[in-house]
């Protein structure tokens, strides 16, 4: 597909705020924006460090430390192969749960949750969904569920409990396709959806009816598909599908008239806007759930030395400055806001791997997030990791 209109003015890098945006528009060098609601705080990271003792470069002020290595014995529970996305959740004693994708084939997948206590201290570590294929990214809900992404044709979206009391359950609604991750948006209660396909789309999640408590009813909605109708305007429309689940009729191509995006990876809803990337054409892109309006707002071919590349699972501080883990690249996870554009931290000698599941403590003071395929290279070599030290000024 065209890329929407790109400024080619490549001076300056201006304040990218992703709390209050009324316009966002997108230069090779320059992001530029209006209304921007709270200072931001990447200004605050440092260059990064040589390696620590785990082999994770860091600002001064930050450490690391590894909760979890694939098939280490946690609690009764062996922490799975090739970690991916990943949430977190409160528990009600001031602690908090890390759910983490299993990117495994042919029934192997599925995901798991590490326990903290209120101290950060690891306390329990369980599965909350088993025997599924190639769970990579997905996303956490107001209402406390993690949707796990099945990224296989004909791919299934399981909504898991993350304290494992309940069952797992396949949303049929949000359709069969090659998922990769989910973002709820908290006002409208609508969900946004990519695909992991050269030629996959953007999808929305209506439903139409909702509990008590304001939620949405994930068994009777509507899906629909994104089409730009209006480049010059960057103008979306949505698009119903006839039937979400066909068992013979991609997803992807029920309508004619969708847009398909080079392999879509992560996806983030902050204050009115989904952020989501796109892997095959190292982009990041904006859609303004208001005006229904779609920008790129980083592209990796407009960089001469790009910093950021291998877009893939994509997460945001509190302050509203994205989180980029990068599939390949520099293994990084890169920080994009503030007039910068910066790498947070770097996993040295993972060359074969790629950096997972990057989510904050629900009090953001620690960042968790794995290295999938470890130094070796093999699914069997994941490792977790936490890293601590952000104050109030990073979160």
């Amino acid at each position: 597909m065209n890329s929407p209109i790109i400024d080619h003015d490549r001076r300056k890098l201006c304040r990218l705020g992703l709390g209050g945006l009324s316009a966002l528009f997108i230069a090779p060098f320059t992001f530029t924006t209006q209304n921007i609601a709270a200072p931001l705080q990447s200004a605050t990271v440092g260059m990064l460090q040589a390696p620590d003792e785990n082999g994770v470069r860091l600002p001064v002020g930050l450490a690391s430390r590894i909760v979890a290595r694939s098939e280490q014995n946690l609690f009764g529970y062996q922490w799975h192969a090739a970690p991916d996305g990943g949430a977190t959740f409160s528990t009600p004693d001031g602690g908090w749960i890390y759910v983490s994708n299993s990117e495994c084939r042919k029934g192997k997948g599925g995901a798991g949750a590490l326990r903290f206590n209120r101290q950060g201290v690891l306390v329990d570590a369980y599965s909350i969904l088993q025997g599924t294929h190639n769970n990579c990214a997905g996303g956490a809900t107001p209402w406390q569920t993690w949707l796990s992404c099945e990224e296989v044709e004909r791919g299934s979206v399981w909504e898991c409990d993350p304290f494992g009391k309940r069952e797992p359950v396949i949303r049929e609604t949000l359709g069969r396709f090659q998922h990769e991750a989910v973002a709820v948006d908290t006002h409208t209660m609508q969900l946004y959806l990519t695909e992991d396909k050269p030629d996959g789309c953007l999808y929305r999640y209506t439903a139409l009816e909702f509990d008590t408590a304001g939620f949405p009813d994930l068994t009777t909605g509507r899906l629909d598909v994104m089409q730009i109708v209006d480049r010059q305007n960057n103008r979306v429309a949505w698009h119903p599908l006839r039937n979400p689940a066909a068992r013979y009729q991609p997803t992807r191509k029920q309508s004619v008239l969708a847009t398909h995006f080079n392999g879509g990876e992560g996806i983030w809803y902050h204050n009115g806007f989904i952020y989501f990337t796109t892997k095959g054409d190292n982009r990041i892109w904006a859609l303004d759930t208001t005006r229904q309006t779609l920008k790129v707002i980083y592209d990796a071919a407009q960089h001469l030395n790009p910093i950021l590349t291998g877009v893939d699972n994509i997460t945001a501080n509190a302050a509203g400055e994205l989180l980029v883990a990068e599939d390949g690249g520099n293994m990084e996870i890169v920080m994009l806001a503030a007039g910068t554009i910066k790498p947070l931290l770097q996993i040295v000698g993972h060359d074969r791997s790629e950096i997972t599941g990057p989510a904050f403590s629900p009090d953001g003071s620690r960042l968790y997030f794995s290295s999938q395929r470890g130094a070796n290279g093999r699914d069997q070599d994941g490792i977790t990791y936490e890293i601590s030290g952000f104050g109030s000024s990073l979160r």
